[in-house]
């Protein structure tokens, strides 16, 4: 798939080289041009300029891209026209925009962004569920339903994981092992050893309720 990402500061930087390290074809645009030079050799192409009407980007060829991300989040106005000029001149497949707040992130769905991000609120909202559940690490699908990691309860020590019978007896699922930076995937004959950290998904309050035989 072929990504453009127009606004470098450090959110646009990070979408950029993390899909470039992902296999994914990367234009990344921004008018500042030690930024560019920055980041030249970590995408398939780096373009220094001012985005200011739709020949600019079409220029650049932003109109064969699948996916648009807009970061110029800051720059409120910029990042609207720019949303605008994607869906309404150049009928970009799919825009994604970073907002500041939730009157910019109204008005860049008003103007046709397919998806709006407020990266500060969902890391506000990551770390606030972190802090205040018992896990490692927690992510939600929904209010009630998430994914989580726990350190082995010391019963589950020495067991074959189709022996803990999971969803049986605590209704939540057991997805996997969680190793340095990867994860393992379910093995039934798996032995659970001690400070093994378990990625299980369940109800919060099953999963919570597992937590506290840690």
């Amino acid at each position: 798939m072929k990504f453009c990402v127009i606004g470098l500061g450090r959110f646009g930087q990070e979408v950029a080289t993390h899909l470039a390290e992902n296999g994914m074809e990367i234009m990344a645009v921004d008018s500042n041009e030690e930024i560019i030079a920055s980041v030249r050799d970590r995408v398939t192409q780096a373009i220094c300029m001012r985005v200011t009407d739709d020949e600019s980007l079409k220029s650049i060829g932003v109109d064969e891209m699948d996916t648009v991300i807009v970061a110029t989040g800051e720059n409120f106005a910029q990042s609207i026209l720019i949303t605008a000029l994607l869906k309404k001149r150049l009928a970009t497949p799919r825009v994604i925009a970073r907002a500041i707040d939730g009157i910019h992130r109204d008005i860049l769905k008003l103007v046709g962004a397919d998806r709006v991000i407020l990266p500060e609120k969902a890391m506000g909202i990551r770390l606030a569920d972190t802090l205040s559940s018992p896990f490692i690490d927690l992510a939600r699908i929904t209010k009630k339903f998430s994914v989580s990691q726990i350190i082995a309860p010391k019963e589950f020590v020495g067991k074959k994981v189709s022996e803990l019978n999971l969803y049986q007896a605590y209704n939540v699922h057991y997805l996997g092992i969680k190793e340095v930076d990867r994860v393992s995937t379910m093995d039934p004959d798996y032995v659970i050893q001690e400070q093994d950290k378990l990625i299980l998904s369940g109800h919060n309050k099953d999963l919570e309720h597992l937590a506290t035989l840690s």
